[in-house]
């Protein structure tokens, strides 16, 4: 069997590396052109395109796959390289673009999506954070057969994985993309033999997972504490959960719900020593700030946080709705 693969991320490079290390046939990638980043904001290969120029692999990068999008030459020359280039199927995971009818009829065996989500729980872009956020018990892959709607399309193989409560989007993104390597290779080499039982998707339980913006960082502590503690692991890594702690933004990135025995308002520090430790009250609840890091200054447990940047009992931490401190 001989395959495209389309993707562009860590978790992409993942499955990838899978499929090459099975022993099945890459004859082209596609993955996102190259991006600018870092403080120097020079030019970055994505993981995917990294690892396929490390193993000899045709790699593509075209900014966009619709003919009649806004860059229709660069779609024809990429549609007419997919077309001659010979192939069974094309597998996507995390590409980045948006994969038009006409591309998606090309493979001979259609188009098969890894989906880091229990379809159709979490349809789009964030399905790892979002389902952390919401406080789901457990999440998993989806292997698809791609259509034109948004993750829409029959599930061929359908595992779980349970989200423990410490996991952040960091170490259930590293299990998931495991988990999908693994699986993308036993759906090959299923359909290598026929094909794979198709599983149309419920209507019921369906919600969309709207990509993470940067916005969404700022801790609003009028919220519950569960729900709080929740959002901090699920940016975490990135964008990082944060704080407007006497006018700075200190980023959070662990923390607990603990009960809330005193009378307090929602934003008011009403722990911060040693022993202690930091704890802000919340509209319900409070929690208990494990690790934090101030502009410029590195991942700090709370104990050493304070030495640096000594706060009070009765502070306040800028709340969203108020804009006062």
């Amino acid at each position: 069997m001989k395959i495209i693969f389309a993707g562009t991320p860590e978790f992409a490079a993942v499955a990838l590396a899978a499929i090459h290390a099975a022993g099945i046939e890459i004859v082209l990638v596609l993955t996102q052109p190259d991006r600018p980043a870092g403080r120097g904001m020079q030019l970055h290969a994505s993981a995917v395109k990294q690892f396929a120029l490390a193993h000899n692999i045709p790699v593509a990068q075209p900014v966009s796959l619709r003919l009649d999008g806004k860059y229709p030459d660069v779609a024809r020359e990429a549609d007419a390289l997919l077309r001659t280039t010979p192939h069974d199927v094309m597998v996507v995971a995390a590409y980045g673009l948006i994969l038009p009818p006409s591309v998606l009829a090309i493979p001979r065996l259609g188009c098969l999506n890894i989906h880091a989500s229990l379809l159709p729980r979490w349809r789009g872009a964030a399905p790892i954070h979002r389902a952390i956020e919401a406080g789901d018990p457990a999440t998993g892959i989806t292997i698809m057969q791609m259509e034109q709607g948004l993750d829409t399309g029959p599930m061929l193989l359908v595992e779980s994985l349970p989200i423990a409560a410490s996991d952040t989007t960091g170490s259930l993104h590293d299990r998931l993309a495991q988990l999908g390597g693994q699986m993308i290779v036993t759906a090959l080499r299923q359909r290598e033999q026929g094909p794979l039982s198709a599983t149309p998707q419920p209507e019921a339980g369906t919600n969309y997972a709207a990509k993470i913006s940067k916005e969404e960082a700022a801790l609003d502590f009028l919220q519950p504490a569960e729900v709080l503690a929740r959002k901090i692991r699920a940016f975490n890594p990135a964008p990082a959960a944060s704080a407007n702690l006497h006018g700075a933004a200190i980023k959070i990135w662990q923390a607990e719900a603990v009960a809330r025995s005193a009378a307090s308002v929602p934003g008011e520090i009403i722990a911060a020593d040693v022993e202690l430790g930091l704890v802000v009250a919340c509209g319900t609840g409070a929690l208990r700030l494990i690790e934090l890091q101030k502009p410029g200054g590195k991942r700090l447990p709370a104990s050493e946080f304070l030495k640096g940047f000594p706060l009070t009992v009765g502070t306040r931490a800028l709340t969203r709705d108020t804009g006062t401190t």
